[in-house]
């Protein structure tokens, strides 16, 4: 809610102003950092005392990290790049949504195992109580994208904006910090690191060398000057998107 809110305030100030300077970038980082410190906080309080400002490792099951005073920035991080790396990649018709809809998936089917004892024994990973009431939320997200993308698939008809793409991303990387599948999200999530990553060394390389990495970023971008169809571009991407979300299961079982 909080992170739809500042995406609604920024949607607002675009069409009102009938100009793409919404809130200022700097304005809605702040705010989003303080609302992913509230979050964090808050989740770090409802851990159990054995998983409290710990970070869980997928695979090795057995490794904490003590992230101590870390772990609140550690935490908003998440959140904040989940966030700002869906809304980045929301740039053709249909593209984030349906990766949004994997990864809720996933992490609901995570958030449900953790908040069982009987399959937290099974598949020796860390037992977070009342997880599993998660995985309403996510069925919720899934549902919702469905009914979005009906309309959101191309040619669009209903555009998801900077209310929709900070909400969701918000939430999934909300729902990786209250589980303890932070890393995991990474995984899941791979499709939306690797857009935030591919602005981010395209700023920095341009800034350093004054040429460019990528034909445009985000990397969506780069394939379109390259020459591949929209749908194709889409298509391909929600094929990744689910081949990392089954990765990113396996890390369940895997030891």
């Amino acid at each position: 809610v909080g992170f739809a809110a500042i995406g609604f305030a920024d949607d607002y100030a675009k069409v009102k102003k009938q100009t793409t300077a919404g809130v200022s970038g700097r304005v809605r980082m702040l705010l989003g950092l303080l609302i992913s410190a509230i979050a964090s906080y808050w989740a770090a309080l409802y851990h159990p005392d054995a998983l409290q400002y710990q970070l869980a490792m997928p695979v090795f099951k057995d490794t904490l990290i003590n992230l101590g005073y870390l772990f609140v920035p550690f935490s908003m991080i998440v959140i904040v790049g989940a966030a700002n790396a869906v809304n980045l990649t929301d740039g053709l018709d249909g593209l984030a949504i349906m990766p949004v809809m994997i990864a809720a998936g996933t992490l609901g089917v995570i958030a449900y195992a953790v908040g069982r004892v009987d399959f937290t024994d099974y598949l020796d990973v860390h037992y977070v109580p009342g997880t599993g009431e998660i995985l309403i939320f996510t069925a919720g997200i899934f549902g919702g994208g469905l009914g979005f993308l009906w309309y959101n698939a191309p040619p669009a008809a209903v555009f998801m904006g900077d209310t929709g793409s900070l909400a969701l991303g918000g939430a999934l990387g909300a729902i990786a910090v209250s589980t303890k599948h932070e890393i995991v999200l990474a995984i899941v999530g791979g499709l939306f690191v690797v857009e935030a990553l591919s602005v981010i060394i395209q700023v920095l390389y341009f800034k350093r060398t004054g040429k460019r990495v990528f034909l445009m970023a985000p990397i969506h971008h780069h394939y379109e000057k390259k020459g591949w169809a929209e749908p194709q571009i889409v298509i391909r991407f929600w094929i990744i998107s689910l081949i990392l979300a089954l990765i990113g299961l396996a890390t369940l079982k895997l030891r």
